[in-house]
């Protein structure tokens, strides 16, 4: 790949479970030059097979929350009257905030007579810059309850796209979320190539359609492989054809193999772990991306 312009190549599927990671650490290990994306940042764990060391770690915050200064409040009630999602009420002689109900929008700010409130940033998760065997790896940790998804998976795209730039990367490697989501449309926005990994079921034709359907909608260019697909070839085969169906390219067949367990269980990647069928699949699946004419970012 030398001497081409930097593409991003994102592993995605319409649900968890369909071994979209085990891809990803294994593209990982198969390409040259690369940054590494983890892009699952509810639950980030590209990093358990990938055994990275964090070099450097940045809160996030998206949202604000107000804080209260017991010595200015008189307990006149007015934020509480104000507040529309009931984050304020009086108890007694004390002011008692919700932060689960709390949605930020700053009316307990401007309504308190006595400037006893005022707004701080809520930090909502961290991100982070590691260091592994195959290239750096950017990942993320969205705190418990917390929402925007899409902004911290949009903040880990950008820092791995720097990071690429800087380093005249060929391409960047992004580790999906599963679902069809706001932190799956953040994922997709300017990607090279989208590659929708199911399953031989029939959940996995279903999402598989429903996720085909976001990509579409975003003219991302996509193309599928079908995962333990000799678990059940009658469902195989009508994903083959609905992939033909619907024109989009069927790249991969990855048959069932115990050593893809076996290598998650040892933290590496199955194509570093194993010379079986499962990583035999992969390794060709990967060079028909490889030389795929995608488009450059």
């Amino acid at each position: 790949m030398n001497g081409r312009a930097l593409r991003q190549i994102l592993i995605i599927s319409g649900k968890g479970g369909t071994g979209k990671t085990s891809l990803s650490g294994s593209f990982a290990a198969l390409a040259s030059n690369s940054v590494l994306a983890d892009c699952d940042v509810d639950a980030s764990d590209l990093s358990l097979i990938l055994e990275p060391t964090i070099e450097s770690e940045h809160e996030f915050s998206f949202s604000s929350q107000p804080r209260i200064d017991e010595e200015l409040c008189t307990l006149c009630g007015k934020c509480a009257e104000m507040c529309r999602f009931d984050a304020l009420h009086i108890e007694g002689a004390e002011l008692v905030f919700d932060e689960l109900s709390c949605e930020g929008c700053r009316v307990c700010q401007y309504a308190c007579p006595t400037g006893a409130i005022t707004i701080e940033p809520v930090i909502s998760g961290r991100w982070f810059e590691s260091r592994t065997a195959y290239g750096p790896l950017f990942h993320a940790e969205l705190g418990p309850a917390e929402e925007n998804s899409g902004k911290l998976v949009t903040e880990v795209r950008n820092q791995a796209l720097n990071r690429a730039r800087e380093q005249g990367a060929d391409q960047i490697i992004i580790d999906g979320p599963p679902g069809i989501g706001c932190p799956v449309i953040a994922s997709l926005s300017g990607v090279s190539l989208a590659l929708l990994v199911t399953e031989a079921s029939l959940s996995g034709l279903h999402d598989l359609d429903r996720v085909l359907g976001v990509c579409r909608h975003f003219d991302i260019p996509v193309k599928a492989c079908i995962n333990r697909w000799d678990l059940n070839e009658e469902n195989a085969a009508k994903i083959a054809d609905y992939c033909r169906d619907n024109d989009v390219e069927l790249i991969g067949r990855i048959p069932f193999d115990r050593a893809v367990v076996d290598a998650l269980v040892h933290g590496k990647p199955v194509v570093e772990y194993s010379d079986g069928p499962a990583a035999r699949s992969i390794r060709e699946l990967w060079k028909r991306i490889d030389n795929s004419e995608l488009t450059d970012t």
